[in-house]
C-alpha cells in the first residue's frame, strides 16, 4: 500500500537538524567576520549548490536545472498529474552577507523533505523545492534574475547578457559552472509557492512576535545616475567657476532625502548604495560621479510621485552646479499583494500550533514577488536580531527558524493534500 497523509496529519520537523544544516551551509564560503560570501555562480555558490544537491538526492528526490540555472527538486506525489506545491528561496549571498538570508527558506524546505522521507509520508500533490539563481543581484544586476525569467518578468536576453564587475557575462558563468540546464523557462507550472525568509527589518523583534505572515511586498525602483562636470585644480579654481558633479550629487541627494523623510506614511525608503568618483584625486575637482539609488514604497502611486521628485531634485542640483545629469531607471518591481487563500492557510497553520501571527508588508524584494505573477504565492517571516541583514552580523534564533519551518510545513501539507 502506498504511504499517504491527510490534511490533518501532523508532521513535526526537527529544529536541531535544521540548525545544523544552516551552520553546515554557512561553512561554505565563510566571510571574515562570521557571515557568508557566495556570490551567484561563483565557486562558493556552486559548492553550496552541490552540497544541497547531495542532501536532497539522498532522499530520493529528482533534481533538474532550467535554462537560467534555477534548481528544482521534486518529490513525487500520489497523483503525478497534478501541479506541484512549491517552496524555496536562494543560496547566493551579498559580498559580506549573512548566514540566513535566503538560505533559511531553502534549508527549511530541505528539513520538510527530510521529515516526510523519514516518516514515509507521501502527499497527494508533488512537492517542488526551488533554489533560484542570482536573487541578490550583487554580482549580476538586476536582483531576482532567475525567478524573473522563470515568471516572464525579466527579458531572457537581459538576464543572460548581464555582466559582473570583471566583464563576465551571466550566460558564460552558467556554462562555466555547469548550471545551465535544459528545463524550459516557466516550467514546471506551480500550484502554489511558499517562501520562508528572515524579515530583514526590526518589526517582529520589536513586537515580540515569533513569526509574521507577509501580505505583500513594497514597490522597488533602481536608478543609475551619472553626473558630469569638469575636472580642474583644487587651488586656483574659484568656487564660482567650478562645475563640480560631486557637490551637485550631494545637493540633489539631500533634497531627495528630505522628500522621503517628509512622506506622511513613513513608508518611503531611500538608499544610495554606490557612489564612485571617476579618477579621484585629493586636489582635483572631479569630472564625473556615478551613483545608484534604491527607492521604495508600499504604494505605487506615491512611488510614482517620489520618482518624479527625484528627477526634479537632481535636475535642479545639476543646473545650479553647471553640470549635466543622466538618470536611467534600471529596474522596477511594483507593489505586489500575495494570495489571500495562502495567507489564510498560514494563519490556520499558526493557529493550530497555538500562535496568532501579525500580518505585515515586506520591505525587501524576494523571488516570491516574481513567482506571484504565475502562481498563488505567500511568504512567512522570522525575526532577525536588531533587524540587521545583508551584513555579516545577521542572525536568527534557532527556535524562530524551527517554528517558521514548522508552520511552513503544516501549510504546505494542507495545500498539497487538499481535494
Amino acid at each position: 500500500m502506498q504511504p499517504t497523509t491527510t490534511a490533518s496529519t501532523r508532521i513535526n520537523i526537527d529544529g536541531e537538524r535544521l540548525w545544523r544544516s544552516l551552520m553546515d551551509m554557512a561553512a561554505i564560503g565563510p566571510s571574515p567576520n562570521g557571515g557568508s560570501r557566495r556570490l551567484a555562480l561563483t565557486e562558493e555558490d556552486i559548492a553550496g549548490r552541490l552540497q544541497f544537491r547531495q542532501w536532497v538526492e539522498a532522499l530520493g528526490c529528482r533534481c533538474r536545472l532550467d535554462e537560467a540555472g534555477n534548481l528544482f527538486v521534486r518529490r513525487e506525489g500520489r497523483d503525478t498529474s497534478l501541479a506541484p506545491v512549491a517552496f524555496g528561496s536562494h543560496l547566493d549571498t551579498q559580498p559580506l552577507g549573512g548566514r540566513f538570508d535566503g538560505v533559511l527558506g531553502v534549508l527549511a524546505g530541505l528539513e520538510i523533505l527530510r521529515s516526510l522521507h523519514e516518516r514515509d509520508v507521501r502527499t497527494r500533490r508533488p512537492l517542488e523545492l526551488v533554489v533560484w539563481t542570482n536573487e541578490e543581484g550583487s554580482r549580476f544586476a538586476p536582483a531576482m534574475g532567475g525567478s524573473g525569467v522563470y515568471a516572464g518578468r525579466l527579458e531572457t536576453s537581459d538576464f543572460f547578457r548581464a555582466e559582473d564587475a570583471d566583464g563576465i557575462r551571466l550566460a558564460d558563468a552558467l556554462e562555466a559552472s555547469a548550471q545551465r540546464g535544459d528545463l524550459p523557462l516557466g516550467t514546471p507550472v506551480l500550484d502554489a509557492y511558499f517562501e520562508l525568509h528572515i524579515e530583514q527589518g526590526p518589526a517582529l523583534e520589536q513586537s515580540g512576535d515569533p513569526l509574521g505572515v507577509v501580505t505583500g511586498v513594497q514597490g522597488i525602483r533602481w536608478f543609475d545616475v551619472r553626473i558630469s562636470g569638469q575636472s580642474a585644480h583644487a587651488g586656483p579654481t574659484p568656487m564660482s567657476h567650478r562645475r563640480d558633479p560631486l557637490l551637485a550629487a550631494a545637493d540633489g541627494l539631500v533634497a531627495i532625502r528630505d522628500d522621503v523623510e517628509a512622506d506622511p506614511s513613513g513608508d518611503a525608503r531611500l538608499t544610495i548604495g554606490e557612489l564612485k568618483v571617476t579618477e579621484p584625486s585629493r586636489n582635483v575637482i572631479p569630472a564625473e560621479v556615478n551613483l545608484t539609488i534604491d527607492l521604495r514604497h508600499v504604494d505605487d502611486t506615491r512611488l510614482d510621485e517620489l520618482e518624479a521628485m527625484l528627477y526634479r531634485r537632481l535636475d535642479a542640483a545639476a543646473s545650479k552646479a553647471g553640470v549635466s545629469v543622466d538618470i536611467e531607471r534600471r529596474w522596477r518591481s511594483p507593489v505586489t499583494p500575495f494570495d489571500p487563500d495562502l495567507i489564510a492557510s498560514l494563519d490556520t497553520a499558526a493557529r493550530e500550533r497555538g500562535l496568532s501571527l501579525p500580518h505585515m508588508m515586506s520591505g525587501a524584494g524576494h523571488d516570491a514577488v516574481n513567482v506571484s505573477h504565475v502562481a498563488p504565492t505567500v511568504m512567512l517571516f522570522t525575526p532577525c536580531r536588531d533587524g540587521i541583514s545583508h551584513n555579516e552580523a545577521e542572525f536568527a534564533e534557532p527556535e524562530h527558524c524551527a517554528l517558521g519551518a514548522q508552520v511552513l510545513c503544516d501549510a504546505i501539507l494542507a495545500r498539497a493534500n487538499r481535494a
